[in-house]
């Protein structure tokens, strides 16, 4: 009787591909694109992913910074260009997104993370950037930055819905 409870190989072979029988299905679906996305893109829905992506690929850019030998400093110089990725985030939120409670949040995130680069670059002694408003249009080749202050050697200005 307690031969039929003894596990043998043939057994564990037979749990074994039942188990991977349930556990690869989720596995594989995983990796594929979600059905959503699998829609063609609408031209502005395209310009906001693309610019997304263009953020998001410039802050890991920039979040790889050598190391200074100094922990604060190499605190800083990951923790800015990361703070400054929220800040382009919210940015195109500002430009495409229309849920203005959403819109109000990347607002504050602007305001918010400007605020703790300034923070940070105060505490390891270096100055600050003088505040400039958002943009908030597309630009044409790359992603203008809240620090960067102009675009296209214009000074930027929220429309007045943004404010």
């Amino acid at each position: 009787m307690w031969r039929c409870l003894r596990p043998t190989s043939a057994k564990a072979i037979f749990a074994a591909r039942v188990l991977i029988a349930f556990a690869l299905p989720p596995l594989v679906f995983a990796q594929e694109a979600h059905p959503g996305h699998a829609i063609a893109a609408s031209t502005e829905e395209r310009a906001f992913l693309d610019e997304n992506d263009a953020a998001m690929t410039k802050m890991m850019n920039d979040m790889a910074a050598k190391p200074f030998g100094d922990i604060d400093r190499d605190f800083t110089a990951m923790m800015i260009p990361h703070h400054q990725g929220a800040i382009d985030m919210a940015v195109i939120e500002l430009r495409y997104g229309k849920n203005e409670q959403l819109r109000r949040i990347a607002q504050e995130i602007i305001v918010d993370q400007l605020q703790e680069i300034d923070a940070m670059k105060l505490a390891i002694g270096e100055a600050v950037t003088t505040a400039t408003p958002a943009p908030t249009q597309p630009a044409p080749a790359s992603i203008p930055t809240a620090s960067s202050g102009h675009h296209n050697g214009m000074p930027m200005t929220m429309s007045p819905d943004m404010k």
